[in-house]
């Protein structure tokens, strides 16, 4: 006689698959292999799987919270789906309450503010990298981009504050390419 496992058990385990997951992998793509081996044939099958990513590919969003949601509800409601995100969620919460943490423990280290101020010109690069890639493959540079590039050249030549920077941007790009 099979017997099929209590509600909780089927709670505990899609909280520990998706920990799992998300303690082994940093991205949604990455996790649905991982999640395919653990999910298919235990908690769901190979269809509500299928229907599962297509659904989480479809949808804007967090692929890896998406699959979460949709596996968690799949395999037991409203509660699976709790026990799922809560396994999805928990890394990076966590992750992030410690680097707070540590952030704010040696804020006042004169090592502290070599690293932030080092970071700096890291972010910049990687953002002048990611629009660099994404405008390259434009036959000609359009005015926009260009416009862009100027401005937040001002704005680092006359220090401006970067959530003032980040506002204007979202302003600039909201007028620029509606």
């Amino acid at each position: 006689m099979n017997q099929q496992p209590s509600r909780f058990i089927i709670w505990i385990k899609l909280f520990w698959m998706f920990l799992k997951i998300n303690l082994l992998t940093s991205s949604g793509p990455a996790s649905v292999g991982l999640l395919y081996k653990d999910a298919v044939g235990h908690i769901m099958s190979e269809a509500q799987f299928v229907e599962a990513v297509g659904v989480s590919n479809f949808l804007p969003g967090s692929e890896a919270l998406k699959l979460a949601m949709f596996v968690g509800f799949s395999a037991s409601g409203l509660p699976g789906t709790i026990a799922a995100l809560l396994g999805s969620t928990l890394p990076p919460t966590v992750s992030m309450l410690l680097v707070t943490l540590a952030v704010q423990n040696f804020q006042d280290e004169p090592w502290m503010n070599g690293f932030i101020h080092g970071m700096v010109p890291a972010v910049a690069m990687l953002i002048s990298v990611a629009a660099w890639k994404l405008f390259r493959g434009s036959k000609s540079i359009r005015k926009r981009p260009l416009l862009i590039a100027a401005l937040s050249l001002v704005a680092l030549v006359l220090g401006a504050p970067p959530p003032l920077v980040l506002l204007g941007g979202g302003l600039l790009g909201i007028i620029l390419f509606r």
